[in-house]
């Protein structure tokens, strides 16, 4: 199948308008890939410390061997289950090393929020940041420039994107990423979601919704629904950054043991001294990201990565933005049905054909590059496929037909003919919505706003029972520069409260939403951002708005001239200092201040 026009438009779109920069990139990848490796480049003193704790047999292998020495940067703690079974990678990768002539170090480690645990607290305010500190942090480990080979050990929501864009940072080295699989299915995601409304509502009380929320997560492994550390995974797999078919494989047990020494394998036959050489800056490239960009809507993922896919993108010179993802969504089809999208939770839709499935529909119908350069010799073709183990050893099979069409649809016939998300633009700005869970007959709403300053006085009138109309509910001073972009999952229950009530609702932010939310209308990452004199600045209570998920308008109802003239607000000054007070949120304030907006893809460092 030749590749649909519109993805190859939007790919030589992205070519064009990044040649200055993807080239410079390049430029530099180049010229340090070609160095000498560190035994023969580095002085005595720099080498003795490196290899110093080393066991003496990999001692020898370094330095007068000069074997392959694989770097690891892992993102381990037991606060996130998602990372608490990567505990015995480190060992495990290590060994298999040895066995193939190579040595591997812990190059560092990188910290790792889990945004279940501080959705709707002060830390959250950390989140998106912490992207940059990972990123920073990755840097920080491969800094030591030993390594022929690095290896990332991370899972979850800005962990992965952190990695990924400390990675290509350091694009002249070979690296696969690697992760430790979804938990065992628990509470079905939709019974959890319903507690969570009777919660809001007074009629479930602590002991209740604590008890379906343990029965949720209950074990290591990552959160079943398809939120963002999910979407993390499938988008890795897109990319060919994986060990084919890795993804969803649970922890623990012989096949995801075998699949974490296979990564050590594969990165080894990538080294520079190998016969395929390939740098991760090299693998990715403007087709990696489109394809990536495919993956993610084809699947209804997570609105989190319009923001950390640029990221990533602009850490390889690769300039994407939010167009892109809409003109890619018109034509790709939504080929999943996967909570909070459907009922299906990752389990579900692993055994109903998972990654391979979606890539192989995607491919065959031209949605996606295939003549890209992956950590396999077979290409992104391998990636169509599941692993098991036979006889002892891993091998891979054909996915056949979907096991279950109510998870997973074949291209030819989807759940939708275009993708999840939607652009939205208008006198309020330009903001994203997530539509692939939205009922159709709330993609357009029009309703008076009710303005708020922050999520929990939007709690507070709900519980008054003062939203118990139509209304559009405008949450600003959620932006970047305000308070670093926290998610506001907190929100979902009480507004599907109001929606399942039959009124007509909807939010409108500058803030970010869970990979997670999906029933409720709302239009998010509006930029710019009402702390950088954006138009969410300006919006009054009873201000009439329209949400059009159709045409894609974001609109206030005010005469142009009223608009015009009408004084934007200023963040209230007890609010911005409280912002920035307490938690550990006055380290931040570097990196709120210079944060670029959202499309742009919230960087601290530019």
């Amino acid at each position: 199948m030749s590749l649909h026009p519109v993805v190859a438009q939007v790919t030589e779109k992205i070519r064009e308008r990044s040649r200055s920069t993807r080239s410079a990139y390049l430029q530099r990848l180049d010229a340090t890939a070609t160095r000498a490796i560190s035994v023969d480049r580095m002085g005595c003193g720099n080498i003795a410390h490196a290899v110093a704790g080393m066991p003496l047999d990999d001692r020898f292998k370094v330095v007068t061997e000069r074997a392959p020495n694989i770097g690891i940067v892992t993102a381990y703690n037991d606060m996130l289950s998602a990372h608490t079974p990567m505990q015995p990678y480190p060992d495990l990768i290590k060994c298999e090393a040895r066995q193939h002539g190579a040595t591997a170090q812990v190059a560092g480690g990188v910290p790792a929020m889990c945004d279940g645990v501080t959705q709707g607290t002060t830390g959250m305010e950390l989140s998106l940041f912490s992207r940059d500190v990972i990123a920073m942090a990755t840097a920080v480990s491969l800094s030591h420039d030993m390594f022929d080979a690095a290896l990332m050990l991370g899972v979850c929501d800005k962990i992965v994107p952190g990695l990924l864009i400390g990675a290509l940072h350091f694009g002249h080295l070979p690296m696969v990423f690697v992760p430790a699989g979804p938990m065992p299915s628990g509470l079905p995601n939709k019974e959890k979601a319903r507690v969570r409304e009777l919660a809001a509502q007074g009629l479930v009380g602590r002991d209740g919704l604590l008890d379906a929320e343990l029965k949720s997560y209950h074990s290591p492994g990552t959160c079943t629904f398809y939120g963002t550390a999910n979407s993390n995974q499938m988008l890795l797999e897109a990319m060919g950054l994986h060990v084919p078919g890795t993804a969803f494989v649970q922890p623990g047990g012989v096949l995801r043991d075998e699949l974490t020494r296979e990564a050590a394998r594969t990165v080894l036959g990538i080294v520079k001294s190998s016969r395929r050489f390939s740098p991760i800056g090299k693998i990715v490239d403007e087709k990696a990201i489109v394809n990536a960009m495919v993956a993610l809507l084809a699947t209804g993922g997570s609105t989190n990565h319009l923001i950390h896919w640029v990221a990533v993108a602009r850490s390889a010179g690769i300039l994407i933005d939010w167009n892109d993802f809409s003109d890619l969504s018109d034509v790709v089809p939504l080929l999943t049905h996967v909570y909070p999208n459907g009922s299906a939770d990752v389990n579900q839709f692993q055994a109903a054909g998972g990654t391979g499935f979606v890539i192989r529909e995607l491919l065959d119908a031209g949605f996606m590059h295939e003549d890209v350069l992956t950590v396999r010799a077979g290409g992104i073709r391998e990636y169509t496929r599941e692993p098991a183990m036979q006889d002892g050893k891993l091998a891979w099979h054909e996915m056949g037909l979907s096991k279950d069409e109510a998870i997973v649809r074949p291209a030819g016939a989807p759940f939708s003919a275009s993708g999840g998300l939607k652009l939205l633009e208008g006198n309020l700005g330009r903001s994203v919505i997530k539509v692939s869970a939205v009922p159709d007959d709330r993609h357009v709403i029009e309703a008076p706003a009710r303005v708020f300053d922050s999520q929990e006085a939007l709690h507070l009138a709900f519980q008054a029972g003062e939203l118990d109309r139509d209304v559009i509910c405008v949450v600003r001073w959620q932006g970047p520069q305000a308070n670093g972009m926290p998610e506001l999952h907190k929100l979902t229950p009480p507004l599907a409260v109001l929606q399942g009530k039959g009124f007509r609702v909807a939010l409108v932010t500058d803030g970010r939403m869970s990979g997670a939310s999906g029933k409720v209308p709302a239009a998010i990452h509006v930029s710019p951002e009402s702390a950088a004199g954006g138009p969410l600045a300006k919006v009054r209570d009873g201000d009439v708005i329209l949400l059009d998920a159709i045409s894609g308008i974001l609109e206030i109802m005010v005469p142009a001239a009223d608009w015009a003239a009408r004084q934007t607000a200023v963040m209230p000054e007890a609010l911005r200092v409280a912002n920035g007070l307490g938690m550990g949120r006055e380290l931040f304030a570097g990196m709120r201040r210079n944060a670029l907006a959202a499309e742009e893809g919230a960087l601290s460092w530019t």
